[in-house]
C-alpha cells in the first residue's frame, strides 16, 4: 500500500477559503464542497483566524 502525502495549503489560498466562511453567506460544508477541502480543515482554519484577529489590533 502506496502512503499518502498531507496537502499543504498555501497561505493564500487559505485566507480566500475562511474569508469565504466568516462572510456567513455560505455554510462551511459549502464553502469546504467548493474550494475542494475537508469541512473540520475548514472549521479549523475560521476558528484559528477568529482567534488571533483580535491581536492585530
Amino acid at each position: 500500500m502506496a502512503s499518502m502525502k498531507r496537502r499543504q495549503y498555501e497561505a493564500a489560498f487559505k485566507a480566500r477559503v475562511v474569508l469565504e466562511a466568516v462572510k456567513g453567506e455560505k455554510t462551511v460544508a459549502q464553502v469546504a464542497s467548493e474550494y475542494g477541502v475537508h469541512p473540520n480543515q475548514v472549521r479549523q482554519w475560521k476558528e484559528h483566524l477568529l482567534n488571533v484577529l483580535p491581536g492585530l489590533f
